[in-house]
């Protein structure tokens, strides 16, 4: 009788132990990261029973990690998102009691340049888990920076027509309307330019960041482009003067157009800097 009763009660347990590993819950944890790798903190992410339709939600802290505990076995797709950055969408199965890694890489925005990661702006992993003040600093920083890289690929395109209406200010070709339409489209260049310079100039600092990579060629050129900036239209309009006197274009603005390409190549090089990983 006692063997019985010891049998029975081996296998209730083994069938209790077997309903317990079939229903017990799944967890899905992993990174968000960025175009170039570096953490993606505070991005919104979504796990969606694709039977059921349930989504569970979280948010990755500042390393860029999120945990989704308590899941069904079953078949789900996982989404993350961030401002600034394109949604990834990513599907797995999940079996009873499974613990599942499920690292999220963030794309660019569709249809813009890729935005600036934080690894991008210089900052390694380990500054972007820092404190609350310095993080709040961290994603000011990136937000202006993000914005400076916006209105500078804006800022080619009038760059670009004022170089093109430069045949017909000058040369023999040149004429009145020419000469108007050649200052209106560089006053609207140096406008947009001085903006996108105030991004990054006043984007808060963070102690102990270093350049490296890419960004500090980006910042060497602006040593060259940023003064050519501001000479180009005073030399134009020194050039300008003259020739609405008649007078043939002489003197120290003889130098506005070598200046002018120079200056929108570096500016060119700077904008390519950032925009193609090396």
């Amino acid at each position: 009788m006692n063997r019985t009763k010891f049998f029975v009660g081996m296998f209730c347990l083994l069938i209790s132990t077997a309903l317990w590993a079939q229903s017990a819950p799944a967890t899905v944890s992993g990174a968000v990261t960025g175009p170039s790798g570096a953490p993606v903190p505070n991005a919104t992410v979504s796990v969606r029973n694709l039977v059921t339709g349930q989504s569970t939600g979280a948010r990755a802290d500042a390393a860029g990690r999120y945990s989704v505990p308590n899941l069904a076995a079953g078949d789900y797709e996982v989404s993350a998102s961030a401002k600034g950055f394109g949604a990834k969408t990513s599907k797995l199965t999940l079996t009873p009691g499974a613990m599942q890694t499920m690292d999220l890489a963030l794309p660019g925005p569709a249809g813009n340049a890729v935005a600036p990661s934080l690894g991008d702006l210089g900052f390694p992993p380990e500054q972007t888990q820092g404190s609350a003040q310095n993080q709040a600093r961290l994603d000011k920083r990136s937000h202006m920076l993000m914005i400076h890289q916006r209105l500078g690929l804006i800022t080619l395109a009038p760059l670009l027509a004022t170089l093109f209406s430069s045949n017909g200010a000058g040369g023999r070709h040149g004429t009145a309307s020419g000469r108007e339409l050649h200052a209106a489209l560089g006053g609207v260049t140096a406008g947009l330019y001085l903006t996108t310079a105030s991004f990054a100039i006043f984007a808060p600092k963070v102690p102990g960041t270093t350049t490296r990579g890419p960004i500090r060629l980006h910042k060497a050129l602006a040593w060259i482009h940023g003064p050519g900036m501001i000479l180009t239209p005073i030399l134009g309009a020194i050039a300008y003067n003259q020739r609405s006197r008649g007078e043939r274009v002489h003197g120290i603005a003889q130098a506005h157009a070598p200046v002018a390409v120079v200056t929108a190549a570096a500016y060119g090089l700077a904008i390519l800097s950032v925009s193609i990983k090396f």
